[in-house]
């Protein structure tokens, strides 16, 4: 892929679908700068992954962003007092609506980090791993909220109103969590070295139970690649078979 301006921002969190990212965007010849958010998550371990992930995947820089939304809470990922939800096995379906492990607000925080950052790196790309096919039901993972997103930087920027063009990518976002593995898998994404627990442990070990433990194990089962996550209690894989 021939980009005019090839540097981007990556916002990295450490998980599955925003290593992927890193993975496709470098595979593309993107010179990519990745940003991981503290933004008072309870599964801080994604941001030691995050790190791991930057530096296997090549990025040119990594940096780590704190924000307290903490403070503003409403959110299990974010309120101790609120606990992650889990099924009692691995097969059952995603509840509908939006959990509370919606974090409000938290994909447009980092977007505009991202867009900040992008401007002072002089960047003309943001890179970002929202999915709406398999995920939790957020309503700042649609295409929607992306394509506003990218008005908004158009208009909020000095690159934007200088007449030049800030493209956020959002290239997993129609993909199912099974074709988001198979592609970075053919990329060489090493995905042990990743945490997409919503409530894992500081050493990274996975619950199993929760939404995005479930979303993942049912990826890779019918992806057919092995799933390196650690778990505290075990594999949840076998509920799938």
């Amino acid at each position: 892929m021939s980009v005019a301006n090839n540097t981007a921002v990556v916002l990295l969190s450490g998980g599955l679908d925003s290593s992927t990212v890193l993975a496709l965007a470098r595979s593309q010849g993107f010179e990519c700068h990745s940003l991981a958010v503290e933004y008072g998550q309870r599964h801080a371990a994604e941001l030691v992954a995050a790190k791991r992930v930057a530096t296997a995947l090549g990025a040119q820089s990594h940096r780590v962003v704190r924000v307290g939304l903490g403070s503003i809470g409403g959110s299990a990922l974010t309120d101790h007092r609120i606990a992650v939800p889990v099924a009692p096995a691995a097969t059952a379906p995603v509840a509908p609506g939006i959990p509370v492990t919606y974090v409000p607000a938290r994909n447009t925080v980092m977007l505009a980090l991202a867009m900040a950052h992008a401007e002072v790196l002089g960047a003309g790309h943001v890179f970002i791993g929202v999915n709406a096919v398999d995920y939790s039901g957020y309503p700042d993972c649609r295409p929607e909220f992306i394509a506003k997103f990218q008005e908004l930087a158009r208009l909020a920027t000095r690159r934007g109103v200088d007449g030049g063009q800030l493209t956020v990518h959002a290239p997993l976002q129609q993909m199912a969590k099974v074709d988001i593995i198979r592609l970075g898998a053919s990329l060489g994404v090493d995905y042990s070295m990743t945490v997409s627990c919503y409530q894992a442990s500081d050493a990274g070990e996975a619950c199993g139970r929760c939404d995005s433990c479930r979303i993942r194990a049912a990826g890779f089962i019918t992806a057919g690649v092995p799933d390196p996550t650690r778990y505290r209690c075990g594999s949840p894989q076998s509920a799938f078979r």
